[in-house]
């Protein structure tokens, strides 16, 4: 495997994990303010890039490399509304996508097509990852500063599987 594409896909596996951290200081957010329904969307989030980060590290293995785990940084996020962790979710996922595309140039400089099919699921899991959380901050902005709104959007996050 390539250098370069080998040291990328062993740092996603900690990027990975440090977005399971942060949702998981989102969900907390959320809990300590009653919103139970948005604490179980982000903690799901934080089950999910757990598997991602799984999903990374037996690539690895398949492919015959060392895993070398990096460190995990706590999150240095507050926030002083509830728009915010939204927010800060739409942007994490956009700049994951990004680190997914970085990694797909360099497969694909590198002519490691295995790899580039690879990352094609998460090409795919990121406009997904985008769209749901382009639209948590749609209906937080619209509805999340009306109390009866705010409610009603709580209990509907509740009921994702």
């Amino acid at each position: 495997m390539d250098k370069k594409v080998y040291t990328m896909l062993n740092d996603q596996i900690t990027k990975e994990y440090y977005s399971a951290y942060l949702y998981l200081q989102i969900a907390a957010y959320f809990d300590e303010h009653g919103l139970d329904g948005y604490a179980a969307w982000y903690e799901k989030q934080a089950q999910e890039e757990e598997e991602h980060a799984m999903k990374f590290y037996r690539y690895l293995h398949e492919n015959g490399q060392t895993v070398k785990l990096g460190q995990i940084d706590a999150p240095d996020v507050t926030f002083n509304d509830f728009l915010e962790p939204v927010k800060a979710a739409l942007g994490h996922e956009q700049y994951i996508t990004g680190c997914i595309n970085d990694i797909m140039t360099a497969a694909r400089e590198a002519h490691d097509y295995r790899t580039a099919e690879f990352l094609q699921w998460f090409v795919h899991e990121q406009g997904e990852e985008e769209v749901n959380a382009n639209r948590m901050v749609q209906l937080m902005e619209t509805f999340g500063g009306k109390k009866i709104g705010l409610f009603f959007l709580n209990e509907k996050v509740k009921e994702r599987q």
